[in-house]
């Protein structure tokens, strides 16, 4: 006959597993912490190249605002004696107001200096040897170019160079308008940013090109990065990214968050130590630790206050389960705030990218049909230079609302921001008639606002708009397809005079 155990060695079997209990939810909570931590502070890197991807784009269009008139005032006004006189002061004085530029120049279609900011002239110097001006000599492009860092040959600075091609009046290549942007600049904005003792910050040209970093040497500037680890995992899950990458130079893994610039073809990468991001966790943890350890010797020794001891754990695990689902709905929140342009109120370019996909693999499931109009406020670079920044933005605002009202009156209509001034709408189950109704409805709405607009032909803003529609299937392709139809339908609308509506195939014109 089997003996019942003794109350001592049950009181000392459930203490034991009580113990191993308690060393099992604190291992795992501290587990639960540690990759909680990881992801805040994954989101820190993220919202941190987001801020260094803006800042340069910023800084980037001021100068490049400049350089589109400059051109045109060369273009219009030509380089004799009094104008590259009044140039001269012109350029001087944009260098004053603007603190990221070392300079701004003016070349001939031979490389030879016309026009500087400079006080003291240069003489003898031909620049048709750099990159920018070979890139300008053979491309018809009248894009801004941001060439590959240089050494300024009249001041020795490292600068960054943004280029624009200047054309004679028969289109031939009459030279480059020239903003150089001081890398150190850059740098002074890295350096307020705080990245712990072993972070790292850059700014890279799409082409693997290094344009400046932090910790900085002169060294890195004009480094080929096409081999680096940060620069695969860029092409491969660019132009937004996170990634663990073990620095080659010193053997410290970072936690990798990179992005590209907004407008420009360069992309940012902030990155912290990862051994310094979990160091305030493991000092939270062997504090924790030592603490369960503390009560797990408690509750060996006083065996009956065993179950308060487990009832206090309980409540204290519901307290955690209780924060981190109020943490959850914080996120939740916050990803709902990161879906909404700011300016406009519309939906953003990731809200309208995630809602695509998911139109798209409906309409295939359904084999319905889904059309996308692109919308393009005409001449609105011209808006901006006319009136301000500030008035562009009322402009926008204005319209989002206009385009807002009308384009989202059924459920699973979307109307986004797409970038810049091009806007778009999402339209499930809706045909391409349907489609440019809607669109010629928004153009309308949108003329009728009589927003004036001194380089407009007519005077006052408008649009245009390019449509499609189609029934996706299987074998019908990608999303992006359905983009690259209404965009160029939007491109006919341009080419054929501005504030009209085509389709994909049958332009309608008001």
């Amino acid at each position: 006959m089997l003996r019942r155990p003794s109350i001592t060695t049950r009181t000392v079997i459930f203490v034991t597993i009580v113990c191993l209990g308690l060393v099992a939810i604190d291992g795992w909570n501290s587990w639960q912490s540690r990759q909680f931590h990881l992801r805040q502070m994954s989101v820190a890197t993220s919202n941190l190249a987001h801020a260094m991807a803006q800042q340069a784009d910023d800084q980037i269009q001021l100068a490049d605002t400049v350089l589109v008139g400059l051109v045109e005032r060369v273009e219009s006004d030509g380089t004799g004696p009094a104008e590259v006189a009044r140039l001269r002061d012109f350029l001087a004085v944009r260098v004053a107001q603007l603190p990221q530029l070392d300079g701004l120049h003016i070349y001939d279609e031979a490389g030879n200096w016309v026009a500087n900011s400079r006080q003291v002239w240069p003489q003898n110097l031909n620049n048709a040897d750099r990159e920018y001006f070979q890139f300008h000599r053979a491309s018809t492009s009248r894009g801004s170019h941001i060439g590959v860092p240089v050494k300024s040959r009249t001041n020795g600075r490292l600068l960054v160079p943004i280029s624009r091609r200047i054309n004679h009046a028969d289109g031939s290549f009459a030279g480059v308008a020239l903003a150089t942007i001081r890398i150190d600049f850059f740098g002074k904005f890295f350096d307020s940013l705080d990245i712990g003792q072993a972070g790292a910050l850059g700014l890279i040209r799409e082409d693997g090109t290094m344009i400046t970093r932090r910790p900085y040497s002169p060294s890195v500037v004009g480094r080929d990065m096409r081999g680096s680890e940060l620069f695969q995992a860029y092409r491969s899950q660019g132009p937004v990214g996170t990634a663990y990458i073990r620095s080659a130079q010193d053997g410290v893994l970072r936690l990798n968050s990179f992005r590209r610039l907004p407008n420009y073809p360069l992309f940012v990468a902030a990155s912290l130590s990862k051994e310094e991001i979990l160091a305030g966790w493991w000092r939270d943890t062997l504090w924790h630790s030592g603490g369960v350890v503390l009560l797990v010797l408690v509750v060996a020794a006083v065996g009956w206050r065993l179950v308060k001891q487990f009832e206090l754990q309980i409540q204290t695990e519901a307290e955690l389960r209780r924060a981190r689902d109020a943490l959850e709905t914080l996120n939740q929140t916050l990803n709902t705030l990161a879906m909404e342009d700011g300016l406009t109120g519309l939906a953003n370019r990731r809200k309208f990218d995630v809602t695509l996909d998911t139109e798209f693999s409906r309409a295939v499931r359904e084999a319905s049909t889904l059309a996308l109009i692109m919308i393009d406020v005409d001449c609105f670079k011209q808006y901006n230079d006319i009136y301000g920044h500030a008035a562009g933005d009322e402009c926008l605002q204005k319209i989002g609302r206009t385009v807002a009202a009308l384009a989202s009156r059924r459920p699973g209509d979307l109307a986004a921001r797409y970038g810049g001034e091009e806007l778009a709408v999402l339209l499930p189950h809706t045909d391409v008639q349907g489609a440019v109704g809607l669109a010629e409805r928004i153009r309308s709405a949108v003329r009728d606002l009589k927003i004036a607009h001194a380089g407009a032909a007519n005077g006052f803003v408008t649009l245009s708009a390019g449509v499609e529609a189609l029934r996706p299937s299987v074998s019908s392709g990608q999303s992006k397809e359905l983009i690259e139809a209404a965009d160029k339908a939007l491109y006919q609308a341009k080419t054929q005079g501005r504030d009209r509506v085509c389709a994909a195939a049958h332009p309608s014109t008001s």
